[in-house]
């Protein structure tokens, strides 16, 4: 069975079938629904609806609240309220307040609207409290009969928590409420449609979505407090439609709108006026039918299915975006001039995915072409490498060199000596057969044709024991021409022209395939492959990576002198370690350095396809970690031997003395002793640490303040510095948040801290600064101690390494905090910088990556 056991088509049953299966998955998921939401809001905000001039908002603002007093005020202010708007001429007042509880005020309010004659109030549908039904809340009985109308005031939030519209209607199963802005424009109740429903059913009809004027603030709005104490103008209110209700924040009345989000959302009076506005200019957006953006998909999809199988690959993007175009016009066209909303996302969709899908098709169809060209390269034997007998005298004899390094040699085309040395044409044997190797002692001679000329080459090789199984080597090779010629095959099947290309690229192909199957079964490491005269013929990117040498360069190249030329050596050459691997046929691995790297190179003799000549496997292993880790491992130990060992002898000794005279134990020899237990605590604890921060993932990592672990850090150490008399100041105030480990993390700056206090002189001061650089936090520490000597520096943060400064000073350390700190900071992706000079104290700057506080 082939690759291509399942024929692929491009037809308009594949592609339509694909498209529907992703539709149905998209479908699934929210993705189509934000879409629309998107193209909505940018709809919306790219044109704001014009505010009509006949509405007017005062709000109940936070300078409303300053000088009324706390709300709730009383309901005699409402009325002065109303008495002043009065005066003015408002038309209409709406109050987006509930008035739900009675209060010995009502009668003032009462008459003050009875007085003015269109007020209206709000009907609020809750429960009472938790063990209650929900049930629409009146306003008190005196204000209900003073009011002209009564309008809901709940304004819906969509799915992504932003509110775009409100029903039109809403209410229990008795009435339903126009919403305030309706009421306001003389709309009365209505009966639900549905009878017979459970009196606690909350039941809305006719949603609407709201063409906003702009954000808040973008309708005429004035303080309750300046419109209750100070004159009017009759051209404020005169004629105008008036919403009175909460604007300022702590009153809790704010949506998130397109316009705003969270950053300034709008509150519920200014929606409700935004909401007549666009009522009284009949610019409310009604949603199309839940259906109709189904429908409007599956036409897409069935228009793009029949029609992009039939056409050209160049033409399917421009369908495609036409599509697209032609959809979001449609779109823009309802929302503009017949308000309506109809959802496009699922239709666009579709041609989205329609491009990649139909070019995927198409080229799985190529694909399945070129898997049975693949698979005729599998079945093919022959391989592609340079024929010896067609390669130039001269470029035979400089890759004799290059792999036996002769003492002497000759090239002669006919009687003329083309290069020499320590041989000449009086060495060259009589009756040389052509085409066939000589031996005579250590020398070896064979004659060559090339076209019409005749070559004698002759090669002097090292007269030890390597000599006889270089010339067996050299009988093998066949490097000269048999004068049969290789008929190229052509393809017979009718097929495109691009197609017919690629197929014979293919076969040219043919022989390389099996090469390179031969060769590079696994490919862990870095891979040479040469071939029986050791020239590379192939190297991977590692070659190319670790040597600095560009591909292109290394293909040709003998063996030995790109080894020679990054890592020379005497003792063993590295042509004879190559050569011998060709001749003797056996394998080697030698240690290979290149740019201060370890490497591991394995050479390995492998059979040329139909061929008894071998050529080179080069396996080339980067063991730098390994040795690093080896190296550590030797430093633990030694760590582990002397610096653990050495206070827990001492610790022994100790106690054994005072188990020799358990009735004279002195204070020193207590504390002496509790120093030692402390030293090996602290040795065993840095260790443990350090073994900690290197096993740290971010699989451990949470969301953590980087001031406030900086303030931990600091009255950790504040108690060793109040010893020394050194004052600790902390400059910074912005709270900057991490993705990290807290706790690894304090333990570092704990560890710089205490080096800054250790090493700086009494009285001194150790300042911290915790400052943002981009997007990155920041920590500087700097002390006024002895510095660092610059020979020092670059080894600072080295594993068990120590100051020889601190260490004369007798201050004697594990040399595993800095080295606890630079792991724990790489890996939280950081950066750790020290700036310092002797006697003029360090500074250590840590910078960390910032990331958003989770919500």
């Amino acid at each position: 069975m082939t690759r291509d056991w399942l024929p692929i088509k491009t037809t308009p049953w594949t592609l339509g079938l694909t498209l529907l299966l992703i539709f149905l998955l998209a479908e699934a998921t929210a993705l189509p629904q934000r879409i629309d939401y998107w193209l909505l809001d940018s709809a919306m905000l790219a044109s704001p609806a014009i505010a009509s001039r006949d509405v007017a908002i005062v709000a109940i603002d936070d300078l409303s609240l300053t000088q009324q007093g706390r709300w709730p005020w009383p309901r005699r202010t409402h009325a002065a309220l109303i008495r002043k708007l009065h005066q003015a001429g408002a038309e209409t007042i709406v109050f987006d307040v509930l008035f739900t509880e009675p209060s010995p005020d009502d009668a003032v309010l009462r008459h003050a609207m009875q007085a003015h004659g269109k007020v209206v109030l709000p009907v609020y549908l809750s429960p009472p409290s938790s063990r209650f039904m929900l049930s629409e809340q009146f306003p008190a009985s005196d204000l209900i009969t003073a009011a002209i109308a009564l309008g809901h005031a709940h304004v819906e939030l969509d799915h992504d928590g932003l509110a775009r519209g409100l029903y039109l209607f809403n209410g229990m199963t008795r009435h339903l409420w126009p919403a305030l802005a309706l009421a306001a424009s003389g709309v009365s109740p209505r009966q639900p449609e549905l009878s017979g429903l459970p009196s606690f059913i909350n039941v809305r009809d006719d949603y609407r979505i709201v063409p906003l004027a702009g954000g808040a603030g973008a309708l005429p709005t004035y303080s309750y407090s300046d419109v209750l104490n100070t004159p009017l103008a009759l051209d404020m209110f005169g004629g105008k439609t008036v919403f009175v209700g909460a604007t300022a924040a702590g009153l809790g009345d704010i949506l998130p709108t397109a316009f705003s989000g969270l950053s300034r959302p709008m509150s519920g009076v200014e929606f409700h006026a935004n909401v007549f506005s666009a009522n009284q200019q009949g610019l409310l957006v009604k949603p199309a039918p839940a259906w109709a953006g189904i429908v409007l998909a599956l036409i897409t999809l069935v228009a793009l299915a029949v029609l992009l199988p039939r056409m050209r690959p160049a033409r399917t993007l421009f369908a495609c975006a036409a599509a697209e175009a032609t959809l979001l016009g449609l779109s823009m066209v309802m929302l503009a001039a017949f308000q309506v909303w109809l959802p496009v996302a699922r239709a666009l969709i579709i041609p989205l995915l329609a491009f990649p899908i139909a070019s995927g098709l198409r080229l799985a169809m190529t694909n399945q072409f070129l898997n049975r060209q693949l698979d005729a390269l599998v079945r093919s034997p022959r391989v592609a490498l340079p024929d010896l007998s067609k390669r130039p005298p001269r470029q035979l004899l400089e890759h004799f060199q290059a792999l036996f390094q002769p003492q002497g040699w000759l090239l002669l085309e006919g009687n003329d000596i083309l290069t020499s040395r320590n041989l000449g044409p009086a060495d060259v044997p009589a009756n040389l057969e052509p085409g066939l190797w000589r031996n005579d002692g250590n020398q070896s001679w064979i004659q060559l044709k090339r076209g019409s000329s005749c070559y004698t080459l002759g090669l002097t090789l090292p007269n030890d024991l390597s000599r006889d199984a270089i010339q067996r080597y050299l009988r093998r090779l066949k490097i000269s021409s048999s004068g049969l010629a290789i008929k190229s095959l052509r393809p017979s099947e009718n097929i495109s022209a691009r197609i017919e290309r690629v197929k014979l690229a293919t076969e040219r192909l043919n022989h390389m395939q099996e090469f390179i199957r031969r060769s590079f079964e696994r490919m862990p490491d870095g891979i040479i492959v040469t071939d029986e005269l050791g020239i590379i013929r192939f190297a991977n990117g590692h070659i190319e990576e670790w040597f600095g040498e560009p591909m292109p360069s290394l293909g040709g190249l003998p063996l030995t002198r790109l080894l020679e030329g990054h890592d020379p050596r005497e003792t063993p050459p590295w042509h004879e370690t190559v050569s011998e691997t060709l001749t003797l046929l056996q394998s080697r691995t030698v240690d290979l350095n290149i740019r201060d790297k370890d490497f591991l190179i394995h050479f390995a003799p492998f059979a040329l396809p139909n061929s008894n000549q071998y050529g080179i496997i080069a396996n080339i292993s980067d063991i730098s970690e390994l040795r690093e880790q080896q190296r550590q491992h030797r430093e633990a130990i030694d760590f582990i031997s002397h610096d653990v060992r050495s206070p827990l002898v001492s610790q022994l000794a100790l106690i054994e003395q005072l188990k020799r005279d358990p009735t004279h134990i002195e204070q020193s020899q207590l504390e002496q002793l509790g120093r030692l237990a402390r030293r090996s605590y602290h040795l065993a604890e840095e260790f443990v640490q350090l073994a900690r921060a290197e096993q740290l993932t971010e699989t451990r990592f949470y969301e953590c303040e980087f001031l406030a672990i900086v303030e931990n850090a600091r009255d950790s150490v504040s108690e060793q510095a109040v010893e020394k008399h050194i004052s600790l100041q902390l400059q910074g105030t912005e709270d900057l948040w991490l993705r990290g480990n807290a706790e690894l993390l304090e333990r570092a700056v704990i560890n710089l801290l205490t080096n800054a206090v250790q090493y700086s002189p009494a009285g001194s001061a150790v300042s911290l600064q915790v400052f943002r650089a981009g997007h990155q936090a920041c920590l500087t520490i700097a002390d006024d101690g002895s510095g660092i000597d610059p020979d020092e520096l670059p080894h600072l943060f080295d594993r068990y390494r120590r100051q020889k400064s601190s260490e004369l000073a007798g201050i004697h350390g594990t040399g595993l905090g800095l080295s606890f700190v630079k792991t724990v900071i790489e890996k939280h992706r950081g950066e750790i910088y020290v700036i310092s000079s002797p006697g003029e104290g360090s500074s250590f700057t840590l910078k960390l990556p910032i990331t958003d506080p989770m919500p």
